[in-house]
């Protein structure tokens, strides 16, 4: 456990270190809206649900401020819900961006409450890394679920 936490900071601070800072093309900002399309979760358990339905809305600063929320079922289908503000660090030369949010979660309930840490309340705090392209209005990322899963989302920015 040690080991994947220090493997989670180090991963942050790569993210963060390689990812040149640059202005969103368009000075005003975005609002993006986004879809899961795939979900893998690591480890076999039949309890797991692979199917998230997010929905998420986030507004995208020309600053790269990020916050926004979502709403999904959680790897034990109950509705769950993740407020968040973060950091996006677009690349200069190409439509490649890595996102950093951070916020909380809440929707893990009954004997599924102990599967997110910190979550003694019904709301735990999250830290949520993802890497994204885009195409115009439309974006696709890989989104790293701790060290459990991993999720393709799609969106479209307005």
């Amino acid at each position: 456990m040690k080991y994947r936490l220090l493997g989670l900071l180090l991963l942050a601070q790569a993210t963060t270190a390689l990812a040149v800072e640059a202005p969103i093309a368009d000075e005003k900002g975005f609002w993006y809206a986004q879809t899961s399309v795939y979900t893998r979760h690591f480890s076999q358990d039949s309890d797991h649900n692979n199917n998230q339905n997010l929905i998420g809305l986030e507004r995208n600063e020309a600053s790269g401020l990020v916050y926004g929320g979502a709403t999904f079922r959680n790897s034990f289908s109950q509705r769950s819900y993740y407020a968040y503000a973060g950091k996006r660090y677009d690349m200069t030369d190409y439509p490649v961006y890595l996102k950093l949010t951070g916020g909380v979660i809440q929707g893990y309930r009954g004997k599924y409450r102990d599967k997110i840490p910190l979550n003694r309340f019904g709301v735990a705090p999250v830290i949520i890394p993802s890497v994204g392209a885009h195409y115009g209005p439309v974006s696709a990322e890989l989104v790293l679920l701790g060290f459990n899963a991993a999720m393709v989302t799609t969106g479209v920015r307005f």
